[in-house]
């Protein structure tokens, strides 16, 4: 089938070719279309075992360095790595500075905990790497606009790892969307179900010495030591992360920027309550966002439309001629009371990815920015931020979208960034 590129379509592309024309004109030293790509992973636990997973698996890559600062993950990855590629040779580090410093590696894969997310990518752009970096795209809102301004200045590509994007159901959710499947969108309600688990007391013990604790703080504030605020339930402390909300944000809200692109953000109202036990995040959140001529609105439960219960996590457009609901790997469209799966008459526009991964290293190869590249990343994971700063404060805040400042909120706009520990100020 002939693909028919939308006019949205059409001018994403061509901002991106003209960005790579623009700021990447010298190729001199990057791997040609031939050339394997040197891949090296920097936390290698949990999503970052996926990482080295997929990554290994395409023909192109090579991975040539694993790092963690926990020497059991270490040892663990690269028994994953010789399980596919048995003499694949591989160095291993618990620093990943050692891996910057190395001319021969092309581009990092990073799957720490959050609040490392953007030192660590901003090095990299800076050392001459390419970077997909996993979600969320940066801790703070400042982190975000300083990681725009590196990968422009040192010419490099990035890709988030929001591995939904790839897929077909957002694709098409987008060309229904687009093309006027709805009508005009005026409001969009997004949810994610399910509590963060409760971390009834801090179990303070020594640091096992397999771990380097102070190294996994990194710019964080300095803890004692308890194993929960480590590894995976590090996500439910504010002090990395901002829980379930912070954690499947940008997978839901991705189709909401891709079909629609909201502007002109105006307020942010968010109510919720902590998670009890030692925990932090919000046991359950609901923001209220307004843009220029839409609403959003962010539930810890699905909404009572039709279609949406038992749904754990959903997007529900209203459009002035029906409604649409998705998820990761379904669609349902409304008309006059009418229930579609699809709309044959609406074309397809969108050129389909040949994979999260693989969309990376071509892009690494040809020097054009990737399907999620940073500055629709930045774009779509800022009401995030917002909303979880809403919520701290406990009160509703006025958004300047030209300055990207809270209006007249001296408290607000201190969260728009935190510093790092001093020992980890290295950007």
């Amino acid at each position: 089938m002939t693909l028919i590129p939308s006019r949205r379509s059409f001018i994403k592309k061509a901002a991106i070719s003209a960005f790579a024309f623009h700021y990447i004109p010298d190729l001199i030293g990057k791997p040609s279309a031939s050339d394997k790509v040197r891949v090296a992973h920097i936390g290698v636990n949990g999503m970052g075992t996926n990482h080295l997973n997929w990554f290994t698996k395409l023909p192109e890559v090579q991975t040539v360095a694993l790092c963690d600062v926990d020497s059991n993950h270490l040892a663990k990855a690269k028994n994953v790595l010789l399980g596919h590629k048995p003499n694949q040779k591989v160095d291993t580090y618990d620093d990943f500075r050692r891996i910057l410093d190395r001319k021969d590696i092309d581009a990092i894969t990073c799957a720490t905990p959050d609040h490392w997310h953007a030192q660590i990518a901003i090095m990299a752009f800076q050392a001459g790497k390419d970077v997909y970096g996993e979600k969320p795209l940066s801790y703070t809102v400042k982190e975000g606009q300083m990681m725009l301004a590196s990968m422009n200045a040192n010419k490099k590509v990035f890709q988030l790892g929001n591995q939904i994007h790839a897929g077909d159901n957002y694709h098409r959710v987008v060309e229904l969307i687009q093309g006027g499947a709805i009508g005009k969108v005026k409001k969009v309600r997004l949810w994610k179900a399910g509590e963060p688990p409760v971390i009834e007391n801090a179990s303070y013990q020594k640091v096992p010495s397999e771990l380097n604790w102070d190294m996994w703080q990194g710019p964080a504030p300095e803890r004692d030591y308890f194993p929960e605020r480590c590894h995976f339930t590090y996500r439910y402390f504010m002090d990395y992360s901002g829980g379930v909300f912070q954690d499947f944000w940008c997978h839901i809200a991705d189709i909401v920027w891709w079909s629609i692109s909201p502007e002109k953000l105006k307020s942010i109202d968010a109510k919720g309550i902590v998670s009890p036990g030692v925990g932090d995040t919000p046991l359950e959140i609901s923001i209220d966002y307004k843009f220029k001529g839409l609403d959003i609105q962010w539930t810890s439960k699905a909404p009572d439309v039709p279609g949406a219960a038992g749904k754990h996590i959903g997007a529900y457009f209203e459009g002035t001629k029906g409604t649409l609901l998705c998820d990761y790997g379904s669609k349902e469209i409304r008309l006059d009371g009418t229930v579609l799966k699809d709309i044959d008459s609406i074309p397809i526009t969108l050129e389909r990815s040949p994979g999260h991964q693989q969309n990376f290293i071509d892009s690494v190869k040809n020097r054009v920015q990737p399907e999620s590249n940073l500055a629709y990343a930045r774009e779509m994971t800022l009401p995030m931020h917002l909303g979880l700063i809403s919520w701290k404060l406990g009160r509703p805040l006025k958004w300047d979208y030209k300055k990207e400042l809270f209006k007249g909120d001296t408290e607000a706009n201190a969260l728009l960034f935190r510093e790092y520990r001093t020992a980890y100020n290295w950007i």
